[in-house]
């Protein structure tokens, strides 16, 4: 008998499609050229917005493919799974979790709801590279990043939304 609780953690296509593009986020936010070339603080909190910014560029080539809405929460609730994940890792108690993860979830909607923004703004850049230096960059120039966001966006967009939506993505100059 499959009980409610077997359905919630079971790894369906969804689950481990939006698995596959969390784990590609993670090691694109990692690329040692985002903090030796763009400037990101290779900190915590550095890591934080590259890993969160990867996840937002998901999302939103994803957001408006009917298709893709189940990986594309899917893949949102990954991402807070794995940052709740990190937190314990990290020996933050049980009792501070949830605030810190308040914090978290506040600063991913905000930062998406900026970079929304500066989306709809292009080809201007500036308005994208003023929230990259202000999100992810601690007040540096945020040209360089502005670019590679520009990049990865295309990137993304040149691909077919039933490969995202399996889990293949492939980024700028791989």
């Amino acid at each position: 008998m499959v009980t409610l609780f077997d359905r919630l953690l079971a790894k369906g296509p969804v689950k481990t499609a939006a698995r596959r593009l969390h784990e590609s986020a993670v090691a694109q936010g990692r690329l040692p050229e985002l903090y030796l070339d763009l400037g990101a603080p290779d900190t915590v909190e550095g890591r934080f917005e590259m890993l969160t910014l990867h996840v937002i560029l998901l999302i939103d080539r994803l957001k408006d493919e009917p298709d893709a809405a189940g990986v594309r929460q899917a893949l949102f609730d990954t991402y807070v799974r794995d940052l709740d994940g990190a937190l314990r890792e990290m020996g933050v108690g049980d009792l501070s979790v949830g605030k810190k993860m308040r914090k978290l979830g506040e600063a991913f909607y905000g930062r998406a709801k900026a970079y929304d923004a500066a989306f709809r703004a292009l080809p201007d850049t500036a308005p994208l590279a003023d929230v990259a230096s202000r999100t992810a960059l601690g007040g540096a120039d945020g040209a360089p990043l502005a670019g590679y966001i520009r990049a990865v966006r295309e990137t993304l967009a040149a691909q077919p939304t039933a490969a995202l939506a399996d889990g293949d993505v492939i980024w700028p100059g791989a």
